[in-house]
């Protein structure tokens, strides 16, 4: 069905809200298309979208549909799905509360009993929820860091862990076979709520998340009275969790971006509200510098990824990568373990393909397996869960995008638990005359300078997206023979699950999921990755690279960018 056909329907059907209709009726015809050219898909953070009437927006009849489709999902997956019901928790974002209510109505409606958040909440503590409350799934509504324009849906399966691709793809089979998104039947939720299935919950579960939070603390008695915390959310669901935590563990100097605690779909006060972005903590300096403060913690909208800010020698702020935090944390919580006679006698970290060797190479010190998944923090909980009831322990957890987990009683990356643990390793090597910079610089001297980059490539619309498979189809056929003076080594093509030595022409099978990515290892053992974002309508190019000079390291990342970009600015000119 072309898109125009599509598009007359949707703005002749029968009752449908004013302000849709409205919005329909100024489209242009790019807008028309970007709004019906497709429906919304999984990618490896969920489903994001413009909100917005059409078949590619979010709005109350594409969630319809999709909670129509995970309804019947988990019906048929998981047992007792109807009494175990299914936890909603929701962002500050547009529509965030409505689309959590629709959501808990359709759930109800097939006589799944639904526990809906009484206001916004972390991601993280949705999958707490999960677990603790033994439910047979979970949603969140949240677009995470993406622009204010955006909304999105996040499930998740009954060990608090979003659903793996098997299972996602029996879901979105499920949702792509309702042709008529106007005829979903919902109850009213005032007849779920007498029915009492729809629950609201809220505080219970909050001092129960906050406790364990709390128990992960290594060394609860080092000097936390001294330590300067600057903290902002960037608006999102961690400003109440986050400031509870550290101050019942004892952070007296705790001081907020005010302006930023709001909670506020719009994002004021940011260009975005990413904490991977420098321009995202130019309050948090401003503040930084007011008070001296030692670090600067800012979290994103629905509390799973977290940025540290740091001071140099030179006294000024530094945005660590969530590379270079990963490894910080691997490092403090391995060798306080350790130095307390903790550590498991088998453990594994957990990383990504597009993460830096730098953590797992700590890690390995330590005596620790490595195992690295495709991006998205789904494959990492899914880990977590394999090694249950195993002799191995679940050490820790993170992706190069500022996502950590410490503790598995969450399934998903975790802000809340990170901040507690930067704050504790900060307050520690403060307490020993060190910065989280003098640290950094320890460990480089110690395994190498690890020096990464991300490129993100923003194409929008049906047109970018042809954009971005043209760049992977270009790559997958034509494989550069040398990169930055660097003769590629090796091809790792995860669509075709093939490993290539390009030295001796020989495959082997790489035994992950397919997903459409590839990466690319030269000959001095730097690496980069294309992979299309899941999430937002961009390309990303990871760059990895290892020298024993600073300068050396960071010159060779700009050759590869340099080269890299150089060929997809060919093919998508």
């Amino acid at each position: 069905m072309s898109f125009e056909t599509k598009y007359q329907q949707w703005l002749e059907q029968e009752g449908l809200e004013s302000y849709l209709k409205e919005q329909l009726e100024n489209m242009n015809e790019t807008e028309k298309e970007d709004a019906f050219y497709r429906n919304l898909e999984f990618g490896t953070g969920g489903m994001r979208g413009v909100v917005g009437p059409g078949t590619n927006r979010m709005n109350v009849y594409t969630i319809r549909k999709a909670n129509e489709g995970f309804a019947q999902y988990l019906l048929k997956n998981v047992e007792n799905a109807k009494e175990c019901g299914i936890v909603i928790a929701y962002d500050c974002r547009h529509f965030s509360p409505e689309f959590a209510m629709e959501s808990a109505k359709v759930m109800a409606t097939h006589g799944i009993k639904a526990y809906v958040f009484e206001s916004l909440r972390p991601t993280p503590e949705l999958s707490f929820a999960v677990r603790y409350l033994n439910a047979a799934g979970g949603i969140v509504v949240t677009a995470s860091h993406n622009p204010p324009e955006y909304n999105g849906y996040k499930i998740y399966d009954e060990t608090g862990c979003q659903l793996v691709p098997a299972e996602a793809d029996q879901v979105i089979e499920l949702v792509d076979s309702i042709e008529d998104v106007f005829n979903i039947s919902v109850k009213s939720e005032e007849e779920l709520k007498e029915a009492g299935l729809i629950q609201i919950i809220g505080s219970e579960i909050d001092d129960v998340y906050t406790e364990r939070v709390k128990a992960l603390e290594i060394n609860p008695d080092c000097n936390k009275k001294d330590l300067k915390i600057v903290f902002s959310p960037l608006h999102g669901t961690a400003n109440i969790p986050v400031r509870r935590v550290l101050t019942e563990c004892g952070y007296e100097q705790l001081h907020v971006v005010e302006e930023q605690c709001v909670a506020d779909p719009n994002f004021t006060t940011v260009k975005s509200p990413n904490p991977e972005e420098a321009s995202a903590f130019e309050m948090s300096i401003a503040l930084g510098k007011e008070i001296d403060a030692d670090i600067l913690i800012a979290t994103d909208p629905d509390a799973d990824r977290v940025g540290l800010a740091v001071k140099n020698p030179e006294g000024e702020y530094v945005l660590l990568t969530g590379n270079q935090t990963g490894a910080i944390l691997i490092h403090y919580i391995l060798s306080q373990k350790k130095a307390h006679g903790t550590l498991p006698a088998k453990g594994k970290v957990f990383n990504t393909i597009v993460t830096s060797d730098m953590g797992a190479t700590i890690a390995r010190s330590y005596g620790f397996d490595v195992v690295s998944t495709l991006t998205g923090f789904k494959f990492i909980g899914e880990q977590a869960r394999l090694i249950e009831n195993t002799d191995y322990e679940y050490v820790f957890g993170y992706e190069e995008s500022y996502g950590y987990l410490i503790g598995d009683f969450v399934r998903d990356k975790d802000s809340v638990q990170s901040v507690l643990m930067c704050a504790e390793a900060a307050a520690y090597y403060k307490e020993h005359g060190k910065t989280l910079y003098d640290v950094l610089m320890e460990l480089y001297e110690t395994y190498g300078f690890y020096r990464e980059a991300l490129v993100n490539i923003t194409l929008k619309g049906k047109e970018g997206a042809d954009k971005i498979q043209a760049i992977l189809s270009d790559f997958r056929e034509f494989t550069p023979v040398t990169v930055a003076g660097k003769e590629v080594v090796s091809v790792e093509d995860y669509k075709e699950s093939v490993h290539t030595d390009l030295t001796n022409d020989s495959t082997s099978v790489i035994d992950l999921p397919k997903s459409n990515v590839l990466k690319y290892t030269l000959a001095d053992g730097s690496w980069f990755v294309l992979r299309p974002s899941g999430t937002e309508p961009k390309a990303k190019v990871y760059i990895g690279v290892i020298s024993d000079v600073l300068e050396k390291a960071d010159a060779q990342v700009a050759k590869i960018k340099e080269d890299v970009l150089a060929r997809v600015n060919e093919i998508i000119a």
